[in-house]
């Protein structure tokens, strides 16, 4: 679902914001500012479009892997919104101008010193957020808790 909204919302983008000012939505706080970008956050490493590219495609992979041996809620949430999040910056970079492993991914929520970004984007800050809290309770991706273990082995 959330790849879907991802990608409906960058044909919108570009639909509805090629050259064309940014829109303010809260005024200067929270803008719709259509952006191409080739390289990562800040669009470091422009030039590396192709590497980041392969790099998404084994984060899907590993992420699939992954996934398929996941015993607990969060990390299935975390999981899917990370393999959300990569795939529909890998769409872009796979799809778009200027071609496939160098194409350039759509952004369009700028917020004050922050990258414009999409949400892709926000996906994969989230399972960031999720695989942080689930680490510091000690929720291994089994289900299973660093606690249980340290009983089992004395």
């Amino acid at each position: 679902m959330a790849l879907a909204v991802d990608q409906v919302t960058k044909v919108l983008a570009v639909r509805e914001l090629s050259d064309r000012a940014p829109v303010e939505v809260v005024g200067s706080l929270f803008q719709l500012r259509l952006l191409r970008n080739p390289g990562a956050a800040f669009s470091a490493g422009a030039s590396l479009t192709p590497l980041i590219s392969v790099v998404a495609v084994i984060a899907v992979v590993v992420g699939i892997y992954f996934a398929s041996r996941v015993g607990h809620r969060g990390w299935a949430v975390g999981l899917g919104l990370l393999l959300a999040g990569v795939t529909g910056n890998l769409v872009d970079r796979m799809l778009r101008a200027p071609g496939p492993f160098r194409g350039h991914v759509v952004d369009f929520f700028e917020l004050p010193h922050w990258p414009v970004f999409n949400i892709a984007d926000m996906c994969i800050d989230a399972a960031g957020v999720i695989f942080v809290v689930l680490l510091i309770r000690g929720i291994r991706l089994d289900g299973s808790r660093h606690e249980e273990q340290a009983r089992e082995d004395s």
